[in-house]
């Protein structure tokens, strides 16, 4: 039967195994950053004003992905280890389980995007357009959010089980239909009305939707090494418990992000230009840690499995080579900031403004790039692991103990252009946590390991 067979997790070279794995998903990643970036490049065309709306809507998008991805990260982690273990039962009841907490996490964005969206813009503007821009964008968002989320769930399930190659083409999907559909809907071309930044938004959902129906019939039509079925279901508390022990903290973790970008908002509000450059600087440096977090989804199941599998070895190798293939997409990243800033910059409409302000900031926040790449790697082990925890504790440390309080008390004393200082200094220190944990890891969970 194929469940007995030996997964290449456990048998692959580990270079050409990380490849394998990983490759798919840094080119859906990076497919994911285009269209975010088509995006804000087509409404920056359009508007300044729903330019600026949606850099300030950005945390709200955030928040639903860290449900999303967050609680996606949980199942994936269970299903591998269980795989590992060969224990394909529990690994078919944690895959349903996910796709039953799908609904549960739409319920939440739903009434967000219903009572949340004009409120949350009034915090940072008392520009009526920016207000109305990113009301809608929000709202249309938010309220059709179960397509994305239903389809990021089964995209890590089948992650969990070594297949790369269905996730990559879903996500691939959505951009594609998105990219085609932005103009047509932003500027009413053809038979399509002109919507503006909700067309923007509309196009976006549309793509999540087909992207959902093809995750779909997918996992429920073709064989794989799990199978979601509701026969004979029963709900089980100890298997959400085991599925948020490491979802949770990832949810939390990178529901911080969106916290901070608040926060950086609320620093940054004075110059309404600064707050542009911040939500700029958020979609492009997306290119570089989309295909980051690509990596991340292929090294995460293959940890999961050899740790499940009680092999040591095959666990270090993962994460060594993980962190130096990380370390060479930041790398190109961190030089593409400093070359080409000003090219970056003028794709969104670049004012004279934007130009001044945004390219020493894009120069002194790449610096973060490289020890971020080893934090990165760091995380997902320890989300692998089911040591989700402390993959928190670095977030929590990172960007609420320090980028903040930093950023503040450095435009309070150097002014706003000092603000991005925070970044480089968070991550280093970010970076230091995550090799003292890895520390004590090894000198106690590793030790059982064969």
């Amino acid at each position: 039967m194929e469940n007995v067979k030996e997964n290449k997790m456990g048998i692959m070279p580990m270079t050409k195994l990380i490849l394998t794995m990983s490759l798919p998903a840094i080119f859906s990643m990076t497919i994911m950053a285009m269209y975010n970036v088509v995006d804000s490049i087509f409404i920056g065309q359009y508007s300044q004003e729903g330019l600026n709306a949606t850099s300030l809507a950005y945390p709200l998008q955030m928040l639903l992905i860290a449900v999303a991805v967050g609680t996606g990260v949980g199942i994936n982690s269970l299903v591998s280890r269980r795989l590992g273990e060969k224990n394909f039962k529990e690994a078919n009841e944690v895959a349903t389980h996910g796709l039953l907490l799908s609904f549960f996490s739409y319920a939440i964005f739903l009434v967000l995007g219903i009572v949340i969206s004009r409120p949350f813009m009034m915090l940072y503007t008392t520009n009526e357009n920016i207000i109305e821009y990113g009301t809608q964008y929000l709202t249309v968002v938010l309220c059709f959010s179960l397509f994305t989320i239903i389809e990021v769930t089964i995209e890590k399930t089948l992650q969990a089980t070594g297949n790369m190659i269905f996730p990559m083409l879903f996500q691939l999907t959505g951009a594609v239909i998105n990219i085609i559909f932005d103009p047509l809907l932003i500027f009413g071309i053809g038979p399509f009305p002109e919507l503006g930044v909700t067309g923007a938004a509309v196009a976006t959902v549309f793509g999540q939707f087909c992207s959902m129906i093809f995750a779909l019939l997918i996992i429920f039509l073709k064989s794989h090494l799990i199978k979601i079925t509701f026969r004979k279901f029963k709900f089980s508390m100890k298997t959400v418990k085991n599925i948020y022990a490491v979802g949770f903290p990832s949810i939390i973790m990178q529901s911080i992000g969106s916290i901070m970008i608040v926060g950086l908002n609320g620093i940054l509000a004075a110059s309404e230009a600064s707050v542009t450059v911040l939500g700029v600087y958020y979609k492009l440096q997306s290119f570089v840690f989309m295909p980051c977090f690509g990596l991340n989804q292929g090294v995460m199941p293959i940890i999961g499995y050899n740790y499940g599998a009680r092999n040591r070895k095959r666990v270090y190798s993962a994460l060594k080579r993980g962190i130096i293939i990380g370390v060479i997409i930041m790398t190109l990243g961190t030089l593409a900031m400093w070359i080409i800033p000003e090219q970056l910059i003028s794709m969104f409409g670049g004012t004279e403004e934007l130009m001044k302000i945004g390219v020493p900031a894009f120069r002194i926040i790449s610096l973060c790039f490289i020890p971020a790449a080893a934090g990165i790697i760091f995380t997902t082990l320890f989300q692998a692991v089911g040591k989700g925890i402390r993959s928190l504790i670095m977030s929590f440390a990172r960007q609420l103990v320090l980028i903040l309080p930093i950023a503040f008390i450095f435009s309070r004393i150097w002014g706003i252009g000092a603000v991005w200082y925070a970044f480089p200094i968070a991550e280093i220190f970010s970076l230091t946590i995550a090799i003292c944990f890895f520390i004590n890891l090894v000198k106690g969970d590793f030790k059982k390991l064969g």
